[in-house]
């Protein structure tokens, strides 16, 4: 405390226009407010379905899987049925779950799987990146049956949660610019698969401005589901589908694997920033030890002291998330395969020895720094939403294909993207994957494992032990640093839920050692200080992930909140 001083710190049976009935909406920069309940999610369609699921009786596990469906369809980029992620949910008495429907390896997946003839990791097609030999076991449609099944109203059939996302692939959408420009961005690696090439690039010569999309193939698939749940993903028509292209092409997914897949229950991590308590998902996600282990590191400190944007404020983001993720590449894994030490990541003790070694005025170096001492035993693309109903159930939800497009693959007769979460393994100790991350031999590739992932859905407690807000966000790695720092402004900065998430960012994941800062986010001053410290800098400034959130306000009001750096729309009623 000596050192903190020193500082100066959701138609169910609805049409696709008369389902999205008036609702309040954000004028920015403020939250959206609604009195009864809230959904924020990065496409507004998308949130307009799930609201109109809470307002026919459904609960938020019910918008939460409505939501997640019809993404699927109207944020293909990201939103799917063809990946997987997490959801973590609390009931209106208390109670905590997380439902881990993260992707596995296949079985015929090996640790040297991507390495090539020469002994180098393959790059392109073939890769963990791109192809189809890049994706894991899809997991989204068995996790949300689960959370349906164990955790929905009852009120609100499955198929009436599916239809939303069915009527869309099949009647169309209009196309806006956002979605277009991505399409474009990504035309050279979906022009390589024909199935992407005729679903998202028009058969070849693209989209314009207000064109409609329509995905009968995936309509197909979700009129399939729709009626048989999702054992048909798994084990029937759909299922078949994928294992044949997936066979036609060198892929690697079967027909076992499909069958074989399973969701499973995790119990959530409990943490706590400055009293008030903060749970979010366990292994095989590092995005929450990574995040308590990082804000036990600050509490050591006056971080409301410091200006939100000052060289010192950010010195001590990057020098704790410099060791958080140091002890994500050492110690962090799928806990069915490695025993991942999380008890102590998370203790305070722990994060005061970790922070010991910080310098104000100095920044340290990755090289040396390294990960903590523990003794183990032997033995960007993502997208987050959240929803909050009117009797407080709250649940936020990440998902994710890893890359934009994930694999770039569309499977024949399906309209599926699929995943590229291979990647999310360690390929070889040592080198970066995609997002630059050096990943440990804890997170090697074996048969039927779940890679490690930087997903980060959160919810923190009200001092009184009530719901307070909820967050996730989407962009790989910077995921767990931009819920770290909108946590910070909330609770150190008294920001709003929308300021907080819209306030600048930084990001520093230990390698490589240098500092991700934001176009607009940095003074010329504060940089040159920063650099005066020993700091180096990303060349090339850029958004730091995007966030997505809900909170209930001292008045019960449900606020909500999507980051301003992406699309989408908070709606309440």
């Amino acid at each position: 405390m000596q050192r903190s001083r020193a500082i100066a710190a959701v138609a169910i049976v609805f049409s696709l226009v008369t389902a999205f009935l008036p609702c309040v909406t954000r004028a920015a920069p403020l939250p959206a407010r609604g009195r009864h309940g809230m959904v924020a999610a990065q496409q507004e369609i998308a949130s307009k379905v799930g609201v109109a699921v809470l307002k026919l009786g459904g609960n938020a596990v019910d918008a939460a899987i409505a939501v997640g469906l019809a993404l699927a369809v109207v944020y293909p980029e990201a939103g799917n049925i063809g990946g997987g992620g997490f959801m973590l949910m609390r009931n209106a008495n208390g109670e905590f779950h997380a439902i881990d429907y993260r992707e596995t390896a296949p079985k015929a997946a090996g640790q040297d799987l991507y390495i090539g003839a020469n002994g180098e990791v393959i790059k392109g097609e073939g890769s963990s990146t791109e192809g189809y030999r890049a994706s894991g076991i899809p997991g989204t449609l068995a996790g949300f049956e689960l959370a349906f099944k164990k955790y929905g109203s009852g009120k609100i059939r499955w198929a009436d949660l599916v239809r939303p996302a069915r009527l869309l692939a099949q009647n169309g959408f209009e196309l806006g610019f956002r979605l277009i420009k991505q399409f474009n961005e990504d035309k050279a690696k979906l022009e390589k698969y024909p199935e992407s090439t005729r679903i998202f690039l028009n058969g070849g010569p693209g989209f314009t401005e207000g064109d409609t999309l329509r995905q009968p193939d995936l309509a197909k698939v979700l009129s399939r589901v729709e009626r048989l749940g999702a054992r048909d993903f798994y084990s029937g028509e759909t299922a078949r589908l994928i294992a044949a292209d997936m066979k036609a092409r060198d892929g690697l997914v079967t027909l076992a694997d499909l069958a074989g897949y399973k969701p499973k229950e995790r119990t959530p991590i409990h943490g706590s920033y400055r009293g008030y308590e903060v749970v979010s998902m366990s292994p095989p996600s590092s995005g929450g030890i990574v995040m308590l282990e990082v804000l036990n590191m600050l509490e050591n400190y006056d971080v409301a002291a410091t200006k939100p944007n000052s060289a010192l404020r950010y010195h001590l983001l990057a020098e704790t998330m410099r060791r958080g993720f140091a002890d994500r590449a050492e110690f962090v894994g799928d806990p069915e395969f490695t025993k991942v030490p999380v008890a102590k990541l998370i203790d305070k003790a722990y994060a005061r020895s970790r922070a010991s070694s910080i310098d104000l005025q100095h920044a340290s170096s990755s090289s040396t720094i390294g990960h903590g001492e523990i003794t183990v035993a032997e033995s960007t693309d993502t997208t987050n939403y959240a929803v909050v109903d009117a009797a407080g159930n709250v649940v936020v939800n990440t998902y994710t294909l890893n890359d934009l497009y994930g694999s770039k693959v569309t499977i024949k007769g399906t309209g599926i993207l699929m995943n590229d979460e291979m990647d999310d393994f360690t390929s070889r100790p040592g080198v970066p994957n995609t997002f630059g991350l050096i990943q440990g031999a804890q997170n090697a590739i074996q048969p039927g494992k779940r890679p490690l992932s930087s997903m980060t859905p959160t919810i923190v407690l009200k001092k009184d032990g009530s719901f307070w807000f909820g967050l996730g966000a989407r962009g790989g790695p910077r995921i767990t640093s931009a819920v770290i720092q909108t946590i910070v402004n909330v609770i150190d900065d008294d920001m709003d839920i929308q300021a907080a998430m819209d306030a600048p960012r930084i990001h520093h994941q230990w390698m490589p050692d240098e500092i991700r800062y934001e176009p607009g986010g940095f003074s010329p001053d504060t940089l040159s200080i920063l650099a005066s410290f020993g700091h180096a800098f990303v060349k090339k400034p850029e958004n730091n992930a995007s966030v997505t959130g809900v909170m209930i306000d001292e008045k019960g009001m449900r606020l909500g909140a999507v980051d301003s750096r992406a699309g989408g729309l908070a709606i309440g009623y």
